[in-house]
């Protein structure tokens, strides 16, 4: 049989894994960055750039996309064409994808502290940077495509199931989570509202941690484990059930963010049991993972690849055993909204895609520059550090997370809230968000120890950057596949069709009655629409990403009606446009705040939290009181939400300057009543409008 010669392309590896390095020491330092601004609010610097509210968002994203997304295309760049035994479809699509993916970065980090947000999670940015990743991600899908149409080894190996699923369904959840609205260039609305807002928003946030964050790391794991222990994956029948599984399973997965929430409760339902059944295949997945180092335990012991690929796993199986356990009601009640959610998050992310990542890293790099390590000591170091910084970072709030689950449920004999004061419970656990910095210091110095170990590294070999290799061409099929399996392994349209159909299915039963059945939003007739100056003061406050730190949904708990007042309904979201729930309570609930304390005292809390909270950990916004209020996108804004459904009359979007204008001044006129010198042109009196209007609707009808 005549060998083909053919070269791999190892430097577009290279060029992601040097990517991978750099993005994640950008991410991981603003990581380090936003813990100690929850425990010293002058590390926000007093400016509007870099306040929490606004750098969060660049954290998640430089985590999610840049540091892990590079250790995709890195790992999935070069595994695929050993596995294929083909060079990529094209070196220009390459090319391509490896810049367009930094520029988007690049775009993301400059607009995002600008405060151009949609403020959806993990997909802060706005349209023309939602549609270049659409872009860059359909030039990864053809290139990837094109070169499993010219392979030369016809089955597809497992990983590869992997990275179509993939593919296919981050393309599905982008699309359909990005359905926005331009008002202007960096200023957009989604098409959905409220409730039905919320469902589209975790059904692509819980998948984009399924899809994302875990399907092609289960693919990376599929290749690169079993050639650094050498040996074979335990079982390939297992393999086709932990697939199949778990991409259907996963999908459905998402109410269980919701619960407890204005959501219909049949979805949370759905939600919940689909969350529980999650655990076999994920587990499935750990197990086939951990199985496979039968026999190579003594190498274990002496590797950094396999420890950390070790760790990685394990981390998988806990983070993926607390998901269900999170989605049962009764521990949601007590975890949700607490650091329980971020412990929760942190395990996956620093154990399950760091150490994977890091043992990809350590193992790829020898191999491109043709060298040995240059130090496995410093390796074995970087583990254990990073393993250190990983349980000083969660263990911690866990610990946090029982205090304030607790401390907010509590009452006293007498039948009132013992704490109901939310500052005291924030001040509670300080000592505990100390230990969560310390932990992510660890981690982020065992990530520069792993920088200067990978930098000697290549420093002592040279890239290979076209290797060459040699494999039969593929040969037509004489026998019949034993299994259906085998058979469609060696159909990668089919393969990719099944995928989408079975990625579909959850999505559909949960969305189409929730937008469809007009009864599972019911309206409630004493709701309306904001004014213009309180649309304008609910931009504001997206833009400072308030919602990365207090939610607006009360649940039905004793403990929340008691602290908030009534408790959320769904038709009291029909005109927001994002919702605005949130997923973690820093600060308290905001949905009820209307009408709760006089103009002057949201003027002082802005100005300095403390005058109001002593000992907040809020930072200060003297820059509403210092800017004027745009109000050149105002009158484009109320068209955009009157074609969203909005009833704006034709008046109030011709008078919306006006309209706007006549309300701040009332504001304005009462702050002076009370010796406060402000000017009705400033963001902090649209701000003030916008909360005093917060939850004042339901409260009129209760009246």
């Amino acid at each position: 049989m005549q060998l083909e010669q053919f070269n791999y392309d190892n430097k577009i590896v290279r060029d992601f894994g040097i990517a991978t390095i750099v993005w994640g020491l950008v991410g991981m330092s603003i990581g380090l960055l936003i813990a100690t601004q929850l425990i010293w609010p002058e590390m926000n610097f007093l400016t509007q750039y870099t306040t929490f509210g606004r750098v969060r968002p660049i954290h998640t994203n430089a985590i999610i996309f840049a540091f892990v997304g590079n250790a995709i295309f890195m790992g999935v760049y070069y595994s695929l064409q050993r596995v294929l035994k083909a060079r990529m479809f094209s070196d220009v699509l390459s090319k391509i994808h490896f810049w367009g993916w930094q520029l988007i970065i690049v775009a993301a980090a400059i607009t995002l502290p600008l405060g151009l947000t949609t403020s959806h999670e993990y997909a802060e940015m706005e349209w023309p940077i939602d549609i270049a990743i659409a872009v860059i991600w359909v030039t990864f899908g053809v290139n990837m495509f094109g070169t499993i149409i010219k392979r030369r080894e016809r089955h597809m190996y497992v990983a590869v199931w992997f990275y179509i699923a993939t593919f296919v369904t981050v393309a599905v959840l982008h699309i359909v989570n990005s359905i926005q609205l331009p008002v202007s260039m960096w200023k957009s609305y989604y098409v959905y509202a409220g409730v039905q807002d919320a469902l589209v928003q975790w059904w692509y946030g819980h998948n984009a941690v399924a899809f994302f964050l875990t399907t092609p790391f289960l693919g990376m794991m599929y290749y690169f484990l079993p050639k650094m222990a050498n040996r074979p994956v335990y079982s390939y029948k297992l393999s086709i059930l932990h697939f199949w599984s778990l991409i259907f399973i996963y999908i459905w997965a998402g109410p269980h963010h919701l619960l407890y929430t204005s959501l219909p409760s049949w979805v949370q339902s759905l939600g919940v049991v689909f969350s529980l059944m999650l655990i076999a295949p994920s587990w499935g997945g750990m197990i086939n993972g951990l199985l496979t180092l039968r026999g190579a335990w003594d190498k274990v012991r002496t590797e950094p690849t396999l420890k950390l690929m070790l760790v990685a796993l394990t981390s998988y199986g806990m983070a993926t055993f607390e998901g269900p356990m999170l989605s049962l009601k009764q521990v949601n009640a007590i975890a949700h909204f607490t650091d329980w959610i971020p412990a929760h998050v942190h395990v996956g992310a620093l154990g399950w895609n760091g150490f994977m990542t890091f043992a990809v890293l350590y193992y790829l790099i020898p191999i491109l520059y043709r060298t040995e390590l240059y130090s496995k000591k410093l390796a074995n170091m970087h583990f254990w550090i990073g393993t250190l910084g990983i349980l000083f970072w969660a263990v911690p709030m866990y610990w946090a997370a029982v205090v304030q689950g607790l401390m907010w449920k509590e009452f006293t004999p007498e039948g009132v809230l013992k704490y109901p004061n939310f500052l005291a419970t924030t001040l509670e656990i300080l000592p505990m968000h100390m230990m969560r910095a310390l932990g992510g210091a660890l981690y982020l110095s065992g990530f520069i120890l792993m920088i200067y170990n990978l930098a000697k590294t290549m420093k002592s070999g040279k890239l290979l950057a076209n290797e060459a290799a040699e494999a039969p061409a593929l040969q037509p099929l004489t026998v019949m596949e034993p299994t259906k399996h085998r058979r469609l392994e060696r159909k990668p349209v089919l393969f990719l069709v099944l995928a989408l159909i079975t990625i579909l299915i959850g999505g559909i039963v949960q969305m189409v009655p929730t937008f469809t059945i007009e009864d599972n939003i019911p309206k409630i007739a004493s709701v309306k629409p904001y004014t213009a100056l309180e649309l304008q003061g609910r931009d504001l406050y997206i833009r400072e990403g308030c919602v990365n730190c207090h939610t607006q949904t009360v649940r039905p708990f004793r403990s929340e009606t008691a602290r908030y007042g009534e408790y959320s309904k769904a038709g009291e979201f029909v005109y927001d446009h994002p919702f605005l729930w949130g997923s973690k309570r820093t600060g308290p609930d905001l949905h009820r705040l209307g009408n709760k304390y006089p103009h002057k005292w949201h003027f002082d809390h802005m100005l300095d939290p403390t005058i109001t909270s002593p000992g907040s950990i809020m930072p200060a916004y003297p820059w509403l009181i210092e800017q004027q209020i745009d109000y050149t996108l105002l009158v484009d804004k109320m068209k955009a939400m009157r074609m969203l459904g909005v009833p704006y009359s034709d008046a109030e979007i011709q008078n919306a300057v006006a309209d706007a204008e006549k309300q701040a001044a009332e504001i304005t006129k009462d702050l002076t009543d009370n010796q406060v010198s402000v000017t009705s042109d400033r963001e902090i009196i649209a701000m003030i409008a916008y909360l005093q209007r917060l939850g004042v609707d339901i409260k009129a009808e209760a009246k």
